[in-house]
């Protein structure tokens, strides 16, 4: 049985937070004198002298409105990235807990473990990239706090089969993390709906993949409300900058043009695959539901290279676990897929 008790860190639960100024008064206000900042204004055209809204009460009602989850179920990190870190930070002893991930995945939740001094358990996806279960139910010990599970996969592609996760919430004492950061690209719809069934589920989404704002680095996570409390209570006071939350409020009244977006990528992502499978280099296309494919060839140095030099530029993934002999390629525009197509046409 899940229990946020059993799993916080012990500093954390004694953590008393940061407070803002603008933490300290309710109610509106004309005069700000309380934060040390510079009255008179910015040297822009915008003005960017204020400290910005420490919980970004306003981007989180409207992705409350577009997922259905009320904002105290909502964090947003400096990208996912940050969210993954302050999960890192608040629930695992450096030097005495572990967390298990699943490669092939993203990079950087070893990369954030090993920051924070975390010993990570492997146990790699099956050859058909899904949960090995038995595998995982073994890696677990009293220590393990988290595990990552990205779905849609990257670099992978593929969706993870559905029932397999919810094997490991129902059974697991800790926290399943799942990243769905290209969910927006997929058949399979979001773990979201499952934050009331689930007391340890915590899922990760972006706006810098369907939303296009990667630029602007904002990350989300979804969570119960005690869970969501102790990660803002973690993260610095002001993480999302102004400029950030202003442009992401924008771009999120334009979820028909979103849409749009997504089912032109969708529609060049098949004709990616359609036209890629018939090079004699091209061993295998793995089935995605991302933004991206993986594609196994004959030569992924050699085709990686000789695009780099027609100023072409995809993954190598070709030394991770799995994906031996792979590049994953991004959908791009029809241009810049007619250019791929073209360019590879050529290659020797």
């Amino acid at each position: 049985m899940f229990s946020i008790n059993k799993i916080l860190r012990e500093n954390i639960k004694k953590l008393v937070p940061y407070s803002s100024a603008r933490d300290e008064f309710k109610g509106e206000a004309s005069v700000f004198l309380d934060a040390n900042e510079n009255a008179f204004g910015s040297p822009l055209e915008q003005q960017y002298n204020r400290y910005p809204d420490p919980l970004q009460y306003k981007v989180k009602k409207r992705l409350s409105d577009i997922k259905g989850v009320p904002p105290r179920n909502i964090f947003l990190g400096n990208g996912s990235d940050e969210a993954i870190d302050v999960l890192f930070r608040s629930f695992c002893n450096p030097g005495v807990d572990n967390v298990i991930l699943v490669p092939p995945t993203y990079g950087m939740y070893e990369v954030s473990a090993n920051i924070n001094d975390i010993k990570i358990n492997k146990v790699p996806l099956t050859e058909e990239y899904q949960l090995n279960l038995e595998g995982i139910a073994e890696a677990i010990n009293d220590h393990t706090k988290m595990i990552f599970i990205c779905s849609p996969n990257n670099p992978t592609g593929n969706s993870i089969n559905r029932d397999d996760i919810e094997t490991l919430l129902a059974n697991f004492s800790g926290l399943v993390v799942i990243d769905e950061a290209y969910i927006n690209f997929s058949r399979q719809k979001t773990f979201i709906q499952e934050l009331t069934e689930y007391a340890n589920l915590v899922v990760l989404q972006t706006l810098s993949k369907a939303w296009g704002l990667a630029g602007l680095r904002v990350g989300m996570a979804f969570a119960s409300e005690e869970i969501i409390e102790v990660m803002n209570k973690v993260k610095p006071p002001y993480n999302i900058n102004e400029a950030s939350q202003e442009l992401a409020l924008k771009a999120l009244q334009n979820v028909d043009q979103v849409n749009g977006w997504i089912k032109e990528i969708l529609l060049q992502r098949d004709r990616l695959v359609l036209t890629l499978k018939d090079f004699d280099f091209v061993l295998d296309i793995y089935p995605s539901d991302a933004n991206f494919i993986l594609v196994k060839t004959t030569d992924p140095k050699g085709i990686y290279n000789f695009l780099v030099d027609k100023g072409i530029i995809v993954r190598d993934r070709s030394k991770v676990d799995l994906c031996e002999g792979c590049l994953r390629i991004t959908v791009g525009t029809p241009a810049e897929n007619d250019i791929l197509l073209q360019t590879l046409q050529n290659y020797k």
